[in-house]
């Protein structure tokens, strides 16, 4: 039992002398400042034997200070694959797409047509904030016979012609005395000038006969005037006296019936299904929308899908040019750099960039000419605003100029 005793104290010497060697070996900070501070190897070892007698302190601090780069290392990790994930996405999304935009279905209910519809609306709005009645006017008599002349034409031959117009007859009691030869001479350049003669003075005559020289402000009256329908009526409604009114024009047919607000083919039938579908406070304003957009991008012969800004709405989508490219080249007035329709537009929409239509005769400047559009409208040779224009100054039937609207 005595021989025991001092073998167990051996034991307990020897594990306490083993102990700083197992600390210094795990501590390898504990060595790294012993290194740096130390001057001499004697103070080193007492460092090493004040820090193993807390064996148990050292132990925790090897134990915890181990995980720590593994705690900061995974954050790497997560920011390389985070930084090489866009990488690999970033040209799908640039590169071009084809918009393959989802049909209506079929038995589309008419709560989800409302819905729809105003938002073509919506986007229609934001695309063209500067809409506007494209005809030249400054009271309702110059509207209602520039709507009357715009049939079968464009409002900017209208526009070109009305200026000599007015300026001969500028009352209805000036031309309903008119004479008929004169009046056709200066409407000759919008086409079926003798029936559009008739239609304007007879109009003169209704309106210093029946209406005291004054356009009446109802429907019921104005479709009553000669060569006078409901679109006109709504024009003028809607243009000359804020009174909302929908315009079916054949841009306004078209672009409906693309879009499946309605399968009507009858202006009437269309006014009344389409009227359904909006506030009558916005049937004015959807109307020029509408109409921008049928002469802007929406053509009737080869739209311009690709540069369509509606194009994920529209159920039609891929009826005309789909590459973004060739479509931008197909774009009409400002979105394609040329002038407008009106010699005398709203100032939003010279805000916007729109420019000024050339007066009659003078020679149309191409998109990198427009920004002298207005210096060569004045130049010598140049015709001035109403004039007749030269034969060769008269787009054949056919071409682009001559297309309606």
């Amino acid at each position: 039992m005595q021989a025991a005793a001092p073998n167990k104290r051996v034991a307990a010497a020897s594990k306490k002398a083993a102990a700083p060697k197992t600390a210094t070996k795990k501590s390898a900070p504990a060595k790294a400042v012993a290194k740096k501070t130390s001057v001499s190897s004697a103070p080193a070892k007492a460092t090493a034997k004040k820090t193993a007698a807390s064996s148990a302190p050292v132990k925790a601090t090897a134990k915890t200070s181990t995980p720590t780069p593994a705690k900061k290392s995974a954050p790497a990790k997560k920011a390389v694959t985070a930084a090489v994930t866009p990488a690999k996405a970033t040209p799908d999304k640039t590169a071009p797409t084809k918009i393959t935009p989802a049909k209506p279905p079929r038995n589309e209910s008419h709560t989800a047509l409302v819905r729809r519809a105003r938002r073509i609306n919506r986007e229609l709005g934001e695309v063209y904030p500067y809409a506007h009645p494209e005809l030249d006017f400054e009271n309702p008599f110059q509207l209602v016979v520039a709507t009357v002349l715009s049939a079968q034409t464009t409002d900017l031959r209208v526009n070109q012609t009305t200026p000599a117009l007015f300026g001969k007859y500028p009352t209805p009691e000036d031309l309903a005395a008119a004479n008929p030869e004169e009046v056709e001479e200066i409407l000759r350049p919008t086409g079926f000038f003798r029936a559009k003669t008739k239609s304007v003075i007879g109009l003169s005559k209704a309106l210093r006969d029946d209406f005291g020289g004054e356009v009446p402000g109802r429907l019921e009256d104005l479709v009553k005037l000669p060569g006078v329908g409901r679109k006109t009526a709504f024009v003028v409604l809607g243009n000359a006296f804020g009174r909302p009114g929908i315009t079916v024009d054949t841009h306004f047919q078209r672009l409906v019936r693309r879009w499946q607000w309605t399968d009507a083919t009858e202006p009437d039938k269309i006014e009344v299904a389409v009227g359904g579908l909006f506030p009558k406070s916005e049937w004015t304003m959807l109307s020029h929308h509408v109409i921008f957009h049928g002469r802007r991008i929406c053509h009737a012969r080869k739209p311009a899908c690709g540069a369509c800004p509606i194009a994920p709405l529209c159920p039609a989508y891929g009826e005309g040019e789909t590459d973004p490219e060739k479509a931008q080249k197909l774009l009409k007035y400002e979105k394609g750099g040329f002038p407008g329709q009106r010699l005398n537009p709203p100032q939003s929409y010279l805000d916007a960039g729109g420019i000024p239509a050339p007066p009659l005769g003078a020679t149309i400047p191409s998109a990198s000419e427009s920004s002298t559009s207005e210096s060569s409208a004045s130049a010598p040779g140049a015709s001035a605003p109403g004039a007749p224009a030269p034969a060769s100054a008269v787009p054949a039937p056919g071409s682009p100029e001559r297309e309606a609207g």
